[in-house]
């Protein structure tokens, strides 16, 4: 029965394009780990004033933290530390606190408390706020910009992430795709070249998690990745423990696909390749699902509930995964690369991709339970939201798997000549979409172009100055020139080559597949990235969690406070430069009330004729929105009730005018909570 491709190219190009900008825009719009244990409270509770000096601080959490020396720190208004920098485990049962002890005799005034520690789920998590002796006051301190695990490094800790993923995708899949669906693509080149590049990836990304987790979790400084002590200190975590146990399995790896590629691509004895098949498909599942419980060790499955069932099915949905996405790799390679593909290879990865595709499904379903909890969390959060993306990429990719998969069964209708096995009649006695194969189509070298001398456009070769096969030649008493008969049999194995290429790709059922699988691939990119995605962000229960007991995460400002900045400005003029101290009261949304107080170098008010104030939220595109206060007295100007409709970074703009030509505009950022 003769079928026709359906017209994919304009399609498959669109679709392309539309997976590269998805990839693009959730890879671009990815922010950096937030937080994955929440602080729950706090005591003192922020913002709160109390009358005489605490002993100690103490933080709540909503699960297993890693302490350091340095994780809590309590500063003076100075930016003094306040505290005796020796941390307390205060943990009892389900409740996880941690407390820092205050030095005797702190004068009153506003405490800064600043933290940062790593969640048991190997993401680092910080934050700050304050609370007030006797009375609330100024304070110098100045919280940290850059979010945990942001910046340059969390960037490429991020890009290692991905990349070790992918690499244990190509590994483990491409093994088990030789193994189980086509034994004979063991001695093919571009497949052995595919797994290889896939455990070098996994290992180098490996080992980049590995020197990047110190300035990852710590300082943000690229330079730390070679901190000697840093690293030590890193082994000793859980995270540098699984990093250190995938090392060594890869090793183990390592070893397979030397066999894999060595001893069983060279076995002709059917019993004794049976026997040797069997040895590594136990070694490899065991050396697949270690590699993944590294994962499942060290992060999201390791804490929060069920934990002893949410490691294994971890397990299970990662090594689902790389069947499916690993095993449709290489087999988009071999369609591309490799001279032919078995047809029953097709059909045999058809069976474990639908597998693999209902172990996803269950492992799936049970984890967005586990990780989200509630309807309500699986919109409102991150988390959620980013689950749905990846069921809906998910959706459209078993919907691309459903057209390679009746592309497979055309495929796997007998040619003529066939039996149903895919073996062809005793005459011809080659194995169906096994052409004859020289030494050189089995290492994959499958020329596009046919060579420029001895063959004509047709594939046919054309004897030339005298050459003929050696039979002919030794007929007539002359020697062969060794050299040039080396070249006529380049030049015959490259023509039988491209026409079998030719042939292959004239096969409407072939290229159907190739399409459908190649746009299958497309979707499997932007799909890896989104699960690498969903690996640093916070559970959507745990962000609900946190929301409930009122606490933000993250370096966000303090809130229920003051906000108090200094802006100098020089306007270029006489007397055009001095001080701006501007306070905003209570510094959160809401009416507030507005200070500013204009000062010259020395401190002394300094009169000037107009002083505008301008809010932006950037983030939101909301304002600038105007405030014109009023002129109190000499240098001291007010204003109330100033509105700030929602919380978030607001960049605050003052303009001074010192004259009727002098004036400039300064400006500062600010979060209001």
């Amino acid at each position: 029965m003769t079928t026709t491709a359906p017209r994919l190219g304009t399609a498959l190009a669109r679709l392309l394009i539309l997976a590269a900008a998805l990839l693009g825009t959730l890879l671009a719009g990815a922010a950096p780990a937030s937080a994955h244990a929440a602080l729950t409270g706090s005591d003192p509770k922020d913002g709160a004033v109390v009358a005489t000096a605490p002993k100690e601080v103490n933080l709540t959490f909503s699960e297993q933290v890693a302490m350091s020396a340095d994780s809590i720190r309590v500063l003076d208004p100075a930016g003094r530390r306040a505290d005796t920098g020796e941390i307390r485990d205060l943990c009892s049962g389900s409740v996880v606190r941690y407390g820092v002890a205050l030095r005797a005799g702190l004068p009153d005034g506003t405490y800064t408390v600043a933290w940062q520690t790593v969640s048991a789920d190997s993401h680092p998590i910080a934050g700050a706020f304050t609370f007030s002796i006797g009375a609330p006051s100024t304070t110098s301190v100045a919280l940290p910009d850059r979010a945990p695990g942001g910046g340059l490094v969390g960037t490429l800790y991020g890009i290692a992430r991905y990349l070790s993923y992918g690499g244990f995708a190509v590994l483990v899949g491409g093994g088990a795709f030789v193994l189980v669906c086509w034994p004979r693509g063991a001695s093919v080149r571009p497949v052995q070249q595919t797994v290889v590049r896939g455990w070098l990836t996994l290992t180098g990304a490996t080992l980049a998690l590995l020197l990047l987790r110190n300035p990852y979790t710590g300082s943000g400084e690229l330079s730390d990745a070679f901190d000697l002590a840093g690293l030590k200190a890193v082994l000793e975590t859980k995270t540098g423990a699984a990093l250190t146990s995938r090392l060594l399995l890869l090793g183990a790896a390592a070893l397979f696909v030397a066999v894999l590629f060595g001893a069983y691509a060279r076995r002709t004895d059917p019993k004794e390749k049976k026997d040797l098949a069997f040895g590594l498909g136990i070694g490899g599942t065991v050396i697949a699902a270690g590699i993944a419980g590294t994962w499942a060790l060290a992060e999201h499955a390791s804490t929060g509930i069920q934990p002893g069932i949410a490691m294994p099915v971890d397990i299970l949905h990662l090594l689902a995964v790389a069947a499916w996405l690993g095993g449709l790799t290489v087999l988009l390679v071999a369609l591309y690369r490799a001279p032919s593909v078995d047809r029953r290879a097709v059909r045999r990865f058809s069976t474990v991709a639908l597998g693999s595709v209902s172990v996803l499904a269950a492992t799936g379903l049970y984890q967005g339970w586990r990780q989200v909890g509630s309807w309500s969390a699986l919109t409102g959060t991150s988390y959620g939201r980013l689950l749905l993306v990846k069921i809906g990429l998910l959706a459209v990719l078993v919907g691309i798997a459903w057209i390679s998969r009746r592309w497979t069964q055309r495929l796997a209708d007998p040619a003529p000549g066939e039996s149903e096995d895919g073996e062809t009649s005793a005459a011809d006695g080659t194995e169906a979409g096994e052409p004859d194969e020289t030494p050189d189509e089995t290492q994959g070298e499958t020329p596009d172009e046919t060579p420029d001398d001895g063959a004509d456009p047709d594939g046919t070769t054309t004897p030339d100055d005298g050459a003929a096969s050696g039979d002919g030649a030794a007929s007539g008493g002359t020697a062969v020139d060794p050299e040039r008969a080396a070249q006529l049999a380049r030049q015959r194995a490259a023509v039988a080559t491209a026409r079998r290429k030719r042939e292959r790709d004239a096969d409407p059922e072939r290229a159907g597949l190739r399409r459908s699988v190649l746009t299958e691939a497309a979707v499997a990119v932007v799909l890896l990235a989104v699960t690498t995605m969903l690996t640093s962000t916070e559970p959507g229960r745990t962000e609900e969690e946190a929301e409930r007991a009122g606490v933000t995460a993250g370096p966000a400002a303090v809130p229920d406070r003051p906000v108090d900045i200094r802006l100098p400005f020089d306007t270029g003029g006489v007397d055009g430069k001095g001080v701006v101290r501007l306070s905003l009261d209570p510094g959160r949304t809401g009416a507030n009330g507005l200070h500013i107080f204009v000062e010259r170098p020395n401190g002394k008010p300094l009169d000037v004729p107009e002083v505008k104030v301008a809010l932006t939220l950037e983030a939101k595109d909301v304002g600038p929105l105007p405030v014109a206060p009023d002129r109190i007295q000499t240098g001291h100007w007010s204003a109330s009730g100033v509105q700030i409709p929602m919380p978030g970074e607001w960049k605050i703009q003052v303009t001074v005018r010192t004259s009727d030509i002098d004036q400039t505009t300064i400006d500062k950022n600010v979060k209001i909570g």
